[in-house]
């Protein structure tokens, strides 16, 4: 059940469209299902005599009795009270103890006191109610509503419980400020798909991301094409900042601002410059995969991304709470770099997932002492290295860290359930479904053309990688060598090995990093593993690669001396260990 508490200035305009036909006509038989004092306020959807004008006047009677300089300037209380999707159907007579139990939880009416606010509840749907009241009690005092919102919630998990009903995650203060109804309603009716406040708060997120400074966050956001304006104090320092959509207006043609704190509490200017000052490490500081140049800068950014986001899951595994609270934060940063950078084969669900991981990064554990300056840098490293062009080293490096964030948000959820932070860890979860989503198209053609290769590999060499995984993994290698990735995993233990690494050695160190248990596939996670920990290059399509070779070939050559190459599969005898066992 989900209150959504708002305030106006026209009370007849809000009844115009509770009694009317809706925006696309789905209003159907608009009554009161409750009021202040029953037989006071006239029912326009049930009775032929009743008006709008007599039930708006009934409900401003108190207010229009102050004088006009001692009246609210929004003196609309407005608060739909809507059941889950599932849920069973209430009753009229339900859906009236919900809403005398709301009025009284959020101070507008308290059960017994006949000087409270004048308030109806207006049904027009199944599955929801509109709670509107008038903000000046009988003896002309304003209600004490403080916190209305958190008390409407927490009076909505009572009701949820005692009328069986779908027990919805309670809150705790630290998500970002939702969209008002107002501003809900004007988006639809410009044909937009979300309200400016949230296109602006993704927007001012993506500019954060990986900023290394106050001046760089400030350049993004212009870049961005956002309308900016910096307060500043006669010193010349910077207090604080707001951000508009160019062309969103209000009826006075005035840019509508949004405050960094409005936006979310994290947005604001004192938490970005928390975030800031920590600095990041020089450039390459953060590097410990030294791939080769030749291969593209995406690619590079990727891969350097996917060793630190592996140290970010051990993190959230251990027992430092502040250090966990701080990688979250980094990655949420990183989520939003991947996904600004990322092809349009993946970038919807990566969107996606960035923005309801954003929930996840905030919790009341501050992270004030931590460092999560490493994984901020690999942020970093994916915004400048440009967009992704989703194949070959870029295709490969790609799915190769999806892998690994999907982890991330495994492991997100299990830190945050086990702290009973209920709607951090539903996002967390939310986002590692749309990570799967994108690992999945991601990594399609890097995982069948390694299949293929390893479905061609001589099954003496099969057998041989099977007794390495056997000795490396007893417990799980025969569930392995059943999964698909199985073809994969043997074909990366072979590159790996004609690269000059030691399978048994190479297996030994990737399976030493947790997560395997939770691991959709944990062929996928060893393969990805493997090719960072190795270094190896994303695995070329080696038809492709014949009949290029078969082009060259017809082109006349220069004589040279060909030596013949290793098969796949085969390989040179070390004279000082003798054959591989």
């Amino acid at each position: 059940m989900v209150p959504d508490i708002s305030t106006g200035s026209r009370t007849y305009g809000l009844l115009n469209y509770l009694y009317g036909p809706g925006r696309r006509d789905e209003h159907t038989d608009p009554h009161l299902v409750a009021s202040w004092m029953p037989g006071l306020a006239p029912d326009p959807g049930r009775d032929p005599d009743a008006t709008l004008k007599q039930l708006t006047d009934r409900l401003d009677l108190p207010v229009r009795a102050l004088p006009k300089n001692r009246r609210p300037a929004r003196h609309v209380w407005h608060c739909p009270v809507r059941t889950a999707p599932g849920d069973r159907q209430l009753t009229d007579a339900e859906w009236a103890e919900v809403a005398r139990r709301i009025v009284h939880a959020t101070g507008i009416a308290e059960e017994g006191d006949a000087k409270a606010c004048r308030w109806i509840a207006v049904r027009h749907a199944d599955d929801h109610i509109h709670l509107v009241a008038t903000l000046v009690r009988e003896d002309g005092r304003r209600p004490r509503r403080h916190e209305d919102g958190i008390r409407a919630q927490a009076e909505c998990r009572k009701i949820e419980a005692e009328f069986g009903l779908q027990i919805l995650d309670g809150g705790d203060r630290t998500a970002a400020q939702r969209p008002t109804s107002a501003e809900r309603s004007k988006a639809e009716r410009s044909g937009r798909t979300e309200t400016p406040r949230e296109t602006l708060r993704e927007s001012v997120r993506h500019a954060l991301a990986g900023a290394a400074s106050e001046e760089e966050f400030f350049c993004r956001l212009a870049e961005a094409g956002l309308r900016v304006e910096q307060r500043i104090a006669p010193s010349g320092d910077t207090l604080g900042y707001k951000v508009a959509l160019p062309g969103d207006r209000n009826r006075d043609g005035e840019p509508i601002w949004f405050s960094g704190s409005k936006l979310a509490q994290d947005l604001s200017l004192p938490r970005i410059r928390q975030r800031l000052d920590a600095g990041l490490p020089d450039d390459d500081a953060h590097i410990t995969d030294h791939t080769d140049e030749r291969v593209p800068r995406p690619a590079r950014a990727r891969r350097q991304a996917a060793a630190v986001a592996e140290r970010a899951v051990s993190t959230l595994d251990g027992d430092d709470d502040e250090d966990s609270a701080a990688q979250l934060v980094g990655v949420g940063e990183l989520l939003d770099a991947i996904a600004q950078t990322s092809p349009a084969l993946t970038r919807k669900e990566l969107v996606e997932a960035a923005r309801v991981f954003e929930r996840a990064t905030r919790s009341h554990i501050r992270a004030e002492r931590a460092d999560n300056r490493a994984i901020r840098s690999a942020a970093r490293g994916i915004i400048r290295a440009g967009n992704s062009l989703g194949k070959g080293e870029d295709g490969g490096a790609t799915a190769m860290l999806l892998s690994t964030m999907v982890l991330i948000a495994i492991a997100a959820v299990r830190w945050h359930s086990a702290r009973g932070h209920a709607q951090q860890a539903a996002a967390a979860q939310r986002a590692a479904q749309h990570l799967r989503t994108a690992y999945r198209s991601a990594s399609a053609v890097p995982m069948n053309l390694m299949r293929e290769q390893g479905r061609r590999l001589p099954e003496h060499v099969r057998e041989r990688y099977a007794g390495t995984l056997g000795t490396v993994l007893p417990q799980q290698a025969d569930r392995i060598r059943r999964e698909p990735g199985w073809d994969a995993l043997a074909a990366t233990l072979d590159q790996a090995e004609r690269a000059g690494h030691d399978p048994d050695a190479l297996l030994q160190q990737a399976i030493e990093w947790r997560e395997l248990d939770t691991a959709d596939s944990v062929t996928d996670v060893l393969v990805w593993r493997l090719r960072r920990i190795g270094k190896l290059p994303a695995p070329a399509d080696e038809s492709r690669a014949r009949t290029k070779a078969r082009t060259t070939q017809s082109r006349p050559q220069p004589s040279t001396p060909q030596v013949p190459a290793t098969p796949v599969g085969t390989h040179r005898v070390d004279p000082r260990r003798g054959p591989r066992r």
